[in-house]
């Protein structure tokens, strides 16, 4: 019976109950062990124990220790070191998360916690004739893996993205409901975005609390990074320039021509997509449901906000009382804004809140009351083509920069000649004496007129003998007095 139950031979038993009469135990093998002085070289040879084998059979023969055998080696790395560690020793922290185990969080109830985050598009659409890679910033319900609001910039996002994708989560009203309202706690990330003051305000305004999740650490918010996987897998890898598609032999893109994308096109595939998920697509998790209808089907109270309130909060606070002169109000360098209502209101102290980097327009308030008084206008804006051009000319700056830099590298390079034995490093940057000279006089020409001080020793009148060139208005004056006498 003690045999069955243990799973193992009779005889085994009756081996074990002489070996207990005779008060003998079980010895454990005797094997190579790693102690941390080995664990150290195996990390410094990253993780390769036939290169650690080698070191061990080296200071044998320098009169070391006696070196295990490889299979013993191998047998003591495989007992003593995790297999997340020895990921880790080859490839780094990420390669030994992938051997974590994780916690689940426990069942939720809507709007009880929502996570955020920012996901670059592996997707190469036209923006402003250029190719970018654009970036959607989303905000998921946990407990229902709904996309509340989500935002798409064709750059790297800012605060200005994070305020526009909450203001969509929390309203109902089409087009964003019906799922949305208040939260309890909002988790995000480390970015100085998502931290930045206005976006604290903001969630502060309706007594939302931050949870500020330490860095790379996507575990902590599962439900928003699964949408982003489920993303690229689902909407971006079937996209026009999909930047992770099939590749060449030679390394190059399959078909290089393809026509992209326009911002505007890629944002309706997205919200289309983002519709898909919401109403369509049934998780097993959510008891083969859609998101939108385990929302719908959760029972807790949704606590909604004040339009005009969420309106105002998601705005950028200046955090300065202004004052209206005869010019507008002053907000920037040389900047003034203006509106017809603030006629007769020059010397009212007001405040100004804006949507960060829309800098067209400004939202002005009185600054005792906080009433709202209306928009005002960049006074002096400049059209679009002038804009267009100002920004050519900054991309012509840009690339001449690029291009000096570049020849600058160039010609800072040293090759040296190859060698097959031990011997100091040979340059191959022969030239003749004239070029040297020329570099050399060319240098100090340039020396001479960063520090020239023209104006140190005033020149001298010149002589009474020298013609002078005429100045025509000052020809033309003598003429007028002359004509007035």
């Amino acid at each position: 019976m003690s045999a069955q139950t243990l799973a193992v031979a009779e005889r085994t038993v009756w081996r074990w109950l002489a070996a207990r009469r005779d008060g003998v135990g079980p010895v454990p093998r005797r094997r190579f062990r790693l102690d941390d002085a080995l664990r150290v070289r195996l990390a410094y040879w990253r993780g390769n124990v036939m290169a650690l084998h080698r070191e061990l059979v080296a200071a044998e023969k320098a009169g070391g220790a006696p070196a295990p055998s490889k299979s013993a080696l191998y047998r003591a790395v495989v007992a003593d070191v995790s297999a997340g560690d020895r990921a880790g020793l080859r490839a780094g922290e990420r390669a030994r998360r992938r051997f974590d185990v994780f916690l689940q969080r426990p069942p939720s109830h809507r709007n009880a916690v929502w996570e955020a985050d920012h996901v670059e598009a592996p997707v190469q659409v036209e923006a402003d004739g250029r190719l970018v890679k654009p970036w959607v910033t989303w905000f998921v319900d946990a407990a229902h893996d709904v996309i509340l609001g989500v935002a798409v910039t064709p750059r790297i996002p800012n605060r200005e993205s994070v305020l526009a994708a909450l203001r969509a989560a929390v309203m109902r009203r089409e087009p964003y409901g019906p799922a949305g309202g208040l939260p309890a706690v909002v988790r995000i990330d480390r970015g100085k975005d998502f931290l930045s003051h206005t976006v604290a305000d903001a969630l502060g305004a309706f007594a939302v609390r931050v949870d500020d999740l330490p860095a790379y650490g996507a575990h902590l918010k599962g439900t928003v990074e699964t949408i982003n996987g489920a993303a690229e897998k689902m909407l971006f890898a079937g996209l026009p320039r999909y930047t992770h598609r099939q590749r060449q032999v030679s390394g190059g893109p399959v078909d290089p021509d393809q026509p992209p994308l326009s911002f505007e096109a890629f944002t309706a595939e997205v919200l289309g997509w983002v519709r898909w998920w919401n109403t369509e697509h049934a998780i097993t998790e959510l008891g083969e449901r859609t998101p939108m209808q385990s929302w719908a089907d959760d029972p807790t109270p949704i606590h909604d906000a004040d339009e005009t309130r969420l309106w105002m909060f998601t705005l950028e606070d200046d955090r300065r009382r202004r004052t209206i002169t005869t010019k507008g109000v002053a907000f920037g360098r040389g900047r003034h804004y203006v509106a017809d209502w603030m006629v007769g209101l020059v010397g009212a102290g007001v405040r100004i809140r804006y949507m960060p980097h829309h800098t067209g327009e400004i939202e002005v308030f009185d600054a005792g009351t906080g009433a709202h008084l209306g928009t005002a206008v960049l006074a002096d804006a400049a059209p679009p083509q002038t804009r267009a051009r100002v920004q050519q000319a900054r991309a012509r700056k840009a690339r001449r920069l690029r291009s000096d830099l570049a020849a600058a590298e160039r010609e800072r390079r040293v090759r040296y000649a190859a060698s097959t034995v031990p011997e100091p490093a040979k340059r191959l940057d022969a030239m003749t004496t004239a070029e040297a000279a020329a570099v050399l006089a060319a240098e100090r020409d340039t020396d001479l007129a960063r520090w020239a001080r023209p104006d140190l020793i005033p020149f001298d009148p010149p002589p009474a003998t020298w013609r002078l060139p005429v100045d025509p208005n000052k020809q033309a004056q003598p003429d007028r007095n002359e004509d007035r006498r």
